[in-house]
C-alpha cells in the first residue's frame, strides 16, 4: 500500500491555482471588453446605448443579453468595475462552467425583470454585480459548507450596503436591475448547488 500525501496536496493546490487563474483571466477579459465597448460608445456619441433593455418592447427583448455589458458613460462603468472584478472573481473561482451557467440565469432573470417592470432604457453591469452578490450569499445558505458560509459573511460585510440599491427612489438608478439581478443570483445558487 502506498500513500503520497504531498503529491495529492500539490495536485489539489495546482487545480485551485488553475481555477483562480482562469477566473482572473475571464473576469479581466470581460471587464476589458466593457471598457472597449464604452470607448466605442463614447466615440459614437452614445450609439451603443440603444442595446440597453427597452421595457416591454418585444423587438428589443434580445437586448437583455447585451445590456449588462453596456454602460451610460465612463462614470457609470468606473463605479461598476471594482465590484464586478472582485465579486466576479470570487464567484468564478468555483469553476468557469458553473459561473457561466449562473451568469446566464442572472442575465435572463434580471433582464426579464427589468423588461417587465422598468420605465426607462436600462443598461450596466449592476445586474451581474447584484447577481454575483446573490449567488455568493445564496451559496453560503444552500451549500452550508464552511468556506461558502465564510465567503457569504465576508461579502455581506464588505458589500452589504449595496442592498440599499434594490429600494426604489434614486433617479437614474435601476433598482429593478439590482433587485432582479439579486434574485437571479440567489436562484443560480439554488439551481447549481451541490446535490
Amino acid at each position: 500500500m502506498s500513500y503520497v500525501p504531498e503529491r495529492q496536496g500539490s495536485e489539489g493546490l495546482a487545480k485551485h491555482g488553475v481555477r483562480a487563474l482562469s477566473s482572473a483571466v475571464l473576469i479581466g477579459t470581460v471587464t476589458a471588453v466593457m471598457w472597449v465597448l464604452e470607448a466605442v460608445d463614447y466615440a459614437m456619441n452614445g450609439w451603443l446605448d440603444r442595446f440597453g433593455i427597452q421595457p416591454r418592447n418585444v423587438n428589443d427583448l434580445p437586448d437583455i443579453f447585451t445590456a449588462p455589458f453596456m454602460h451610460g458613460g465612463f462614470g457609470h462603468l468606473m463605479a461598476n468595475t471594482v465590484p464586478f472584478l472582485i465579486l466576479g472573481f470570487i464567484a468564478a473561482a468555483r469553476g468557469i462552467a458553473k459561473f457561466l451557467a449562473m451568469s446566464l440565469i442572472v442575465i435572463v432573470v434580471g433582464g426579464l425583470g427589468v423588461w417587465f417592470t422598468s420605465s426607462a432604457n436600462t443598461l450596466g453591469s449592476s445586474i451581474l454585480i447584484f447577481g454575483f452578490f446573490g449567488y455568493l450569499v445564496g451559496r453560503g445558505i444552500f451549500e452550508r459548507r464552511l468556506l461558502d458560509i465564510g465567503i457569504a459573511i465576508a461579502v455581506v460585510a464588505v458589500y452589504g450596503t449595496m442592498l440599499l440599491g434594490v429600494i426604489p427612489g434614486e433617479p437614474g438608478i435601476s433598482w429593478q436591475g439590482h433587485l432582479f439581478g439579486l434574485i437571479g443570483g440567489v436562484l443560480g445558487a439554488w439551481f447549481l448547488r451541490r446535490s
